[in-house]
This record gives C-alpha cells, sequence and structure tokens, in this order.
C-alpha cells in the first residue's frame, strides 16, 4: 500500500494526494469546499495567485478549525512576478492573501526566462523559513538541467499534468534520479478518463469509482496526485484510496494508455515567455 505521506529531498513530509482548486468559483465558493476538504481529510491544498482564490482558501482554512501545521499549503508565483524583488513582494502578497505566516511549498508556475534569478529569490525565502519548501511547475528536463545548475538548492517538487495517456516517463526518471517528487495537476485527465474501457473494466473489478483507481494508479507509481472538484461526494470519494492495491499486471495495462506526447505544452498561458516548449 502506499504510504500516507512522502519525504521530499529536504526532509519535509508531504501528503501523498492534494486537493487542488484551479477554477474552483467564488472566494466564498472556495471557502466553503477548502473547508469541506479539510474536514474529510485533505491535508494539502493546492492553490496558486493566478486563480484568484487565495484569500478564499485562506478563510477555508480558518473555518475549518484544522490546525495550520496540520495543513500542507502549495501557493505559485506567476508569469507577471519573475525577477528577484518581484517575486519577494508576490510571494508576500500570497502570504496577505491566504493569512499566513508561512507557505508549506512555493512553486515557480511555469518557465520563464528569468528562472535563475527568480529561483534566488526562492532560496532566500527557504533559507529565511519563509517557506519550508520550494520548487516549480510544468517544468521539462531542459529547464530542470539549467536551473539545477545554476542553483545553490534544487528544487524538491516539479508539478506538471500527468495522467494514464500523459505518463512523462522520461521526466519521471529524472526526477527519481534527483529526487523531486513529482505532483500531478489534471491527473483524472478533466474527466476524459471516465470513457476508456480499460478504467471501466478495472473499475468494476476492484470496486472502486475510474477516478479511484486513476489516483490510486498515481500513488503506486510515487507521484502525488491534486484532483480537484466542487462535488462534496467526489471530493470525499477521490480520497478514499488507501484500503485497496492495483495488481501488477493492470498497472501495466493502465501503463499501455501512454500516448507518448507532452500534453501540458497545449496548455501554456499565452502570455508565457520561456524558452523552448517546442
Amino acid at each position: 500500500m502506499s504510504e500516507i505521506q512522502k519525504i521530499l529531498n529536504n526532509g519535509l513530509k508531504i501528503p501523498s494526494i492534494g486537493f487542488g482548486t484551479y477554477q474552483s468559483g467564488s472566494n466564498k465558493e472556495t471557502e466553503k469546499i477548502v473547508k469541506y476538504a479539510l474536514e474529510v481529510g485533505y491535508r494539502q491544498i493546492d492553490t496558486a495567485s493566478f486563480y484568484g482564490n487565495e484569500v478564499g482558501i485562506g478563510n477555508g482554512i480558518k473555518a475549518s478549525k484544522i490546525n495550520r501545521e496540520d495543513i500542507f499549503l502549495v501557493t505559485k508565483l506567476w508569469n507577471d512576478d519573475h525577477g528577484y524583488k518581484k517575486t519577494i513582494e508576490a510571494f508576500n502578497k500570497s502570504l496577505e492573501n491566504l493569512q499566513v505566516e508561512y507557505i508549506d511549498l512555493y512553486l515557480i508556475h511555469w518557465p520563464n526566462k528569468l528562472n535563475n534569478e527568480t529561483w534566488k529569490a526562492f532560496e532566500y525565502l527557504y533559507e529565511s523559513k519563509k517557506v519550508k519548501s520550494i520548487g516549480v511547475c510544468n517544468f521539462k528536463q531542459s529547464h530542470l538541467e539549467e536551473l539545477i545548475e545554476n542553483a545553490k538548492i534544487k528544487p524538491m517538487v516539479n508539478q506538471v499534468e500527468m495522467h494514464p495517456t500523459n505518463q512523462k516517463n522520461e521526466l519521471v526518471k529524472y526526477c527519481n534520479k534527483y529526487e523531486i517528487q513529482l505532483i500531478a495537476w489534471s491527473p483524472i485527465m478533466r474527466g476524459k478518463i471516465f470513457d476508456n474501457e480499460l478504467m471501466i473494466s478495472l473499475s468494476q473489478k476492484y470496486e472502486k469509482s475510474i477516478a479511484q483507481i486513476v489516483l490510486r494508479w498515481h500513488l503506486q507509481r510515487a507521484i502525488i496526485p491534486i484532483p480537484k472538484s466542487s462535488n462534496e461526494n467526489r471530493i470525499k470519494e477521490n480520497l478514499d484510496i488507501f484500503d485497496f492495491e492495483i495488481s501488477k499486471d493492470d498497472m501495466m495495462q493502465i501503463n499501455l494508455l501512454d500516448e507518448g506526447y507532452d500534453a501540458s505544452v497545449t496548455g501554456v498561458p499565452a502570455n508565457t515567455t520561456y524558452l523552448d516548449f517546442k
């Protein structure tokens, strides 16, 4: 069985499943679903300044009455805020919006031509103990190689789009080699996986929902998934993945669904500037 927590390369424990909040609605709606997610057992909450819901996240955390130290809170630096000074300013704004004194994990949201300068600010925030761990999102191996070559502290996390048809196996090998924990956004393909015949049959075999099968598949690959939902039943169901295990043969069948392309490239925001998304 997969453990409920994983350990980052700096020794920090991180819950092995998170709750995603992209397009979670208004701050009031976000507050409600975050409060519910925490009450049913989620302990990792993932947001970003770009989502525009950090205030709702902070309110939801307060309303839940869960101790702050028991919550692993993740947010991200947006593309417009790169550079040393602007990164510090953006981080402090996120702290203010979230109404907290520290962040558990701060991520560069997308690769940028100012990665190295921005990363120096991340290292400062980490060494100042304002953030407990630092990492990146949507970085290919080439982006990671360049960053690590110029960094004093290597990233602890790389959060990328990942699911059965987009497995990024070479990136997985690279990140495992350098002890960079992978986190999967869009782990259930925005629901598109629900029509897959293999997943339907496995759902019947294990008496679990297709979403639970896919999330369990991520865990057994040592990937942290961050599913999102505003439906209370699905929010609770997505967390119920620690009482079964997918067999080796069935894992291999799911692995065969990989289409061998980097789908996250199609999701690069129009105003993202950087190197070589080709």
